[in-house]
């Protein structure tokens, strides 16, 4: 046997003695084994298993955590809407309301529906007899709170229908005296929610006037002072303020709302007196016509 046939029968990838440096590197490289694709998808399926079962489970108290998270949220975005909002809107449908009641009045000063015979005294303001509860009588203007502010007014304080209500706002304590009478007109209303017809009662200064208007005329007050008082001191609804004992000589006006602002802990009390009278049939205050002028339009 020759050496090359002693080399061709011992096969590919074993060394012949004597052959030359290639085939010695040759003889120490390598040989790739061939992987089957069946393998491969069970080498990925064990990792992918590995993989999941090293995850965290769920725990009670992530799921209670999120849950509390979206609470919350959920009711901030109440809190906005319902403070801040709806404040906004209920505002708007008042003032609308107050437009409307602007040009009732007049409508009845017009037809002699409801309207109080002048005093003989031009200078005395009429006094309207008191309205019943619930029911709108006046309109409360105050040029400090808008250019355009006015409320409706109507009889009591009750929540549900008078002071909650989106149509009206403010109410009169009926056991308080009327508009222009000598004596204590006192009125309620919110600071916050349900259209805070008092929102901006704070920020009233001294001198700034104040207007009820009822289909007899145009009643003018001027804003003394501010007073806090807990919710029980009812003697701020006295014909003369904290002084239930003394005669009253004066036509005041007394807005009452809860303070401070989300809160009923106290009372903000505003005070007016009245210094003007303007009767429907000589017109409104010159301060007032492009607001009248504006409603009964």
């Amino acid at each position: 046997m020759t050496e090359n046939e002693t080399a061709g029968e011992r096969g590919l990838g074993e060394r012949v003695d004597g052959a030359g440096p290639e085939s010695a590197a040759a003889d120490r490289v390598p040989v790739a084994t061939p992987i089957s694709r069946r393998a491969l998808r069970e080498e990925r399926g064990s990792t992918s298993t590995r993989s999941v079962k090293a995850r965290r489970p769920i725990s009670l108290v992530g799921v209670l955590g999120e849950l509390l998270i979206t609470a919350g949220v959920i009711v901030m975005l109440f809190l906005g809407w319902y403070v801040w909002l709806n404040d906004i809107v209920a505002g708007n449908e008042q003032q609308q309301a107050a437009e409307e009641v602007q040009q009732e009045l007049q409508d009845r000063w017009e037809r002699g529906e409801g309207v109080v015979e002048r005093p003989s005294d031009p200078g005395e303001p009429v006094v309207a007899e008191p309205a019943a509860a619930g029911e709108v009588f006046a309109t409360l203007i105050v040029p400090r709170f808008g250019d355009d502010y006015a409320r409706p007014i109507a009889g009591g304080v009750d929540l549900r229908t008078v002071l909650n209500n989106r149509q009206i706002g403010i109410g009169h304590y009926l056991e308080t005296q009327m508009p222009g009478e000598i004596g204590n007109f006192a009125v309620a209303a919110h600071r916050t929610t349900y259209g805070a017809p008092f929102a901006d009662i704070a920020e009233l200064r001294v001198g700034d006037l104040i207007y009820v208007e009822t289909a007899d005329g145009w009643y003018e007050y001027a804003f003394r002072g501010l007073e806090y008082v807990w919710p029980t001191a009812v003697q701020v609804l006295e014909p003369v303020p904290q002084a239930p004992q003394v005669e009253p000589t004066d036509r005041i006006l007394t807005m009452t709302s809860c303070n401070p602002k989300f809160s009923s802990a106290e009372r903000i009390i505003a005070y007016a007196v009245m210094e003007n009278w303007y009767p429907r049939a000589d017109g409104p205050p010159a301060s007032l016509a492009g607001v009248v002028e504006a409603s009964t339009n």
